[in-house]
């Protein structure tokens, strides 16, 4: 799909899942390394426990696909050679910090005089400007930067992480997409431009909009090692199987509550509850506990009645009565239960890969989607060092003459504008996507019904605390800025509705369920006998085959399959798993990148296609060294709290304050020397427990006691201070209300204030910016069946008497 385009990636770990993603799609990766090679060669864990330059596992994940060339930015002969690939090249992507790069003379304006068409990618900590632009960070400090960290871990201990670090891959993934948009408004300019990501702005998304609950009225959320807790009420996922663990969906509601129904009933034929508490209506439970109808108590007897049912059974029992009685109930997967997954050797997912160190072969995650006419690359090693140095630099000598843009003059026109899709998905995953192409311009048709409201209608944060259809933040968030129509799929008269909205999509998206659009006389291959060049996107957990493909559920229950919840907490303890559903933020990325690259090859060939993207499958990516490590080491990781491959120390530390605590980590002696000068604590240079990076990793414990013991009481605000005026990695966990007061989200725009009827409610901007066409400023609120009139009657031309007939018909329902 990307075939032809050109890709210069000097980035180290922090965008290396960037050119990942755009050589899966067919484009020509290039690593420019220096001579002693990317830094994220230095990365374990290292096959064979054997550090070295081509051993490092999480270069094998993220480098694949690419080529390699090694050139000395500080040499004259390598300056000029860099030169000469920058101005033959598409996209260039880096991570250094603002400013680096401009003073070696690469900088976006220098580059752009060089080969105005360049799409030039910056990914950083905090963004290219705010007040905290130049602060050091880590993956640690940003998800406390941008809110995740303070929603993870158990109650009782410090905020943690999942073992793999996270805040840079959500960034790469914003970035990608920012890229693929870019260069589809490149056809329509003929210009480049700057793309600036935020690493704390793209994590916000891992919050699933507690980021705004204090702004609209909700309190925020706290952690609750596996769920949540919202003032009284403590939400609980994780549960005990007899060989393990597993996460359940456990809630009421009108999406929820009948699952859950079903759940009791299995609990309560097993004999572990009664039939009065089988017979809960969890539909309406939570208007029964402010009726004063069920209680606290009531619920918690719940949970611990179905701990004592799972307990009682394995993983594989349980997700087999998930399957039969459609239970919201996922096993949580070790990297060795990943690795022998029936469901993801039936889809030949993971693939085997020759080893770049010459011994072998083993066996990596493959394609994110399957796309039925272009296929993403797989299995292509990551490269040597310096492997395609000649062969590159020869290649690369001209510049390739760029085709007449279609509108040269600048129009003004948003990057999108013209791109037409219709979406019927739900929930977060899918919805999310479409959010992000909306806002650089797409049309898009939501495809709701009153019937069966979207479950994230039904998910806090509420405006003013007040549930309702309209009033949920998370729902704001994910769908402003589109089309929103009713439509009751399952009515005769509805067919034909739908199929003139197919004659006017280019493409179109759903995430049911397999097999239900087919149900519904709406799969591909009856859509594209209406419309051979139409693009769907079918996206689910696991994929449209398999022998678990119709496990249905969120992304709690995807991120316990793929092993995020096993890889996240503390070991003395069951997994914490991370936040809310995990998984449902990290798919919109790779649901994203591949409907661009799909529209690309459209554009090429006039050629639609089906993608078919499985979260879990997509999600797995951001565990890719944990994956290596099991298939090529032998290795079963599980988590470790906070402890980090290469940093120490590297924690969460209590501060002045109830529940209120500071990430920080050192990356050499001298930021260790550092932060103990802060600390007012030099002797701990001199102790032999900690006088190395090697020895503070043996003795990590004695190490995060003695800095609890430092920081707590210390005013949290100064202590930050201090710390980053001394290049310390270091931010207070930030809650809801840390997160709307921050300084450097306020001078970012990240959150705006929208406006609609008797609602006033707060959403987040794009988490990315486009230097020459920005995303519009959300200022719509998507309300149920908002656009019914605009849609029927000015995209399809309807009548007032058909429009009429179809009302009456309950058809717009």
């Amino acid at each position: 799909m990307l075939n032809g385009y050109r890709v210069l990636d000097l980035s180290d770990d922090r965008g290396q899942m960037c050119g990942m993603m755009l050589a899966d799609l067919g484009a020509d990766v290039i690593c420019v390394e220096p001579p002693d090679g990317n830094p994220a060669r230095q990365l374990g864990p290292f096959a064979d426990d054997e550090p070295g330059t081509e051993k490092s596992l999480f270069w094998w994940s993220y480098a694949r696909g690419k080529r390699s060339v090694v050139l000395d930015r500080t040499t004259d002969e390598g300056h000029a050679a860099l030169r000469k690939l920058a101005a033959a090249a598409d996209v260039w992507i880096e991570s250094e910090a603002p400013g680096a790069l401009a003073a070696e003379g690469f900088g976006y304006e220098e580059l752009a005089e060089l080969n105005p068409g360049l799409v030039y990618v910056s990914i950083t900590a905090f963004g290219q400007d705010g007040p905290k632009a130049g602060w050091p960070a880590t993956d640690l400090t940003l998800l406390a930067a941008g809110g995740p960290l303070w929603l993870t871990g158990d109650d009782d201990r410090a905020p943690v992480r999942v073992r793999v670090p996270q805040a840079f891959f959500h960034a790469a993934g914003e970035a990608t997409v920012a890229a693929l948009v870019a260069l589809h408004e490149r056809h329509r300019s003929g210009l480049g431009q700057h793309v600036d990501i935020s690493a704390q702005q793209a994590v916000t998304l891992a919050t699933q909009s507690d980021s705004v609950a204090t702004q609209v009225g909700e309190d925020g959320a706290k952690r609750c090692a596996g769920g949540l807790k919202v003032g009284p009420l403590v939400v609980r996922f994780g549960y005990p199987a007899v060989d393990g663990h597993v996460s359940i969906t456990h809630l009421f509601g009108s999406t929820v509550g009948p699952a859950t129904a079903r759940l009791m009933a299995c609990v309560h034929e097993d004999g572990f509850c009664d039939q009065a508490m089988r017979d809960t209506d969890w539909v309406d439970f939570a208007g029964a506990l402010m009726a004063g109808k069920a209680t606290i108590e009531g619920f918690e007897a719940a949970k611990n009645a179905i701990a004592a049912w799972t307990a009682s059974k394995t993983k594989q029992e349980l997700l087999a009565l998930a399957l039969e009685h459609r239970l919201l109930i996922a096993p949580v997967a070790t990297p060795e239960d990943v690795v022998g997954s029936e469901q993801f050797e039936a889809r030949s997912y993971l693939v085997r890969t020759e080893r770049p160190d010459g011994k072998g072969h083993t066996v990596a995650c493959g394609p994110w989607a399957k796309l039925s006419k272009t296929p993403l690359t797989q299995g292509v090693r990551a490269p040597r060092l310096g492997e395609h140095q000649n062969e590159i630099l020869e290649a690369w000598r001209e510049r390739r003459a760029l085709p007449a843009p279609t509108d040269p003059s600048g129009s003004g026109a948003l990057p999108l504008e013209g791109v037409k899709i219709l979406d019927f998905m739900w929930a977060l995953a899918g919805p999310m996507a479409t959010r992000v192409l909306s806002d650089y311009g797409a049309t898009v048709i939501r495809v709701e019904s009153t019937s069966r409201l979207d479950v994230i209608r039904t998910i806090r944060p509420f405006v003013g605390g007040a549930d309702g259809a309209d009033t949920s933040a998370t729902f704001h968030s994910v769908n402003t800025g589109k089309q929103m129509l009713t439509l009751d799929l399952t009515h005769p008269e509805a067919r034909q509705v739908i199929l003139d909205l197919v004659q006017w999509a280019d493409v179109v998206c759903e995430s049911f369920a397999p097999g239900t659009m087919a149900k519904l006389g709406f799969d591909y291959e009856t859509l594209r006998m209406e419309k051979p060049e139409l693009i769907m996107l079918s996206t689910c957990l696991m994929g449209q085959t398999g022998p678990i493909s119709r496990f249905a559920g969120y992304g709690n229950l995807a991120a316990a399959v793929c092993g995020f919840s096993e890889l996240t907490g503390w070991r003395d303890r069951a997994p914490a798993s991370p936040f809310g559903a995990y998984t449902d933020y990290i798919a919109p990325r790779f649901n994203a990148s591949a409907l661009l690259a799909a529209l690309e090859h459209l554009r090429r060939t006039g050629e639609g296609q089906h993608i078919d993207l499985s979260q879990a499958e997509a999600a797995l990516h951001w565990l890719a060294p944990a994956v290596l490590a099991r298939t090529t080491n032998g290795d079963t990781w599980t988590r470790e709290g906070n402890r980090d491959e290469e940093l120490a120390p590297h924690g969460c530390y209590p501060v002045d304050g109830e529940d209120r605590w500071i990430a920080l980590a050192t990356r050499d002696d001298a930021e260790w020397e550092a932060l103990c000068e802060v600390l007012g604590a030099t002797g701990l240079t001199s102790d032999a427990r900690f006088s190395s990076l090697a020895a503070r990793h043996g003795n990590a414990d004695a190490l995060d006691r003695a800095l609890a013991e430092l920081t707590a009481g210390r005013d949290g605000a100064e202590l930050e201070t201090a710390l980053i005026a001394r290049g310390i990695p270091a931010h207070r966990v930030l809650d809801s209300q840390g997160l709307a007061g921050d300084p450097q989200l306020q001078a970012r725009g990240h959150f705006v204030r929208v406006e609609g009827g008797s609602v006033a409610t707060v959403v987040e901007a794009s988490r990315s910016r486009l230097s020459r066409t920005p995303a519009r400023v959300p200022s719509e609120l998507p309300s149920l069946g908002a656009a019914n009139f605009d849609v029927l009657s000015e995209l399809l031309g309807y009548d007032d008497e058909r429009f009429a007939e179809l009302a009456v018909a309950g058809v717009l329902e």
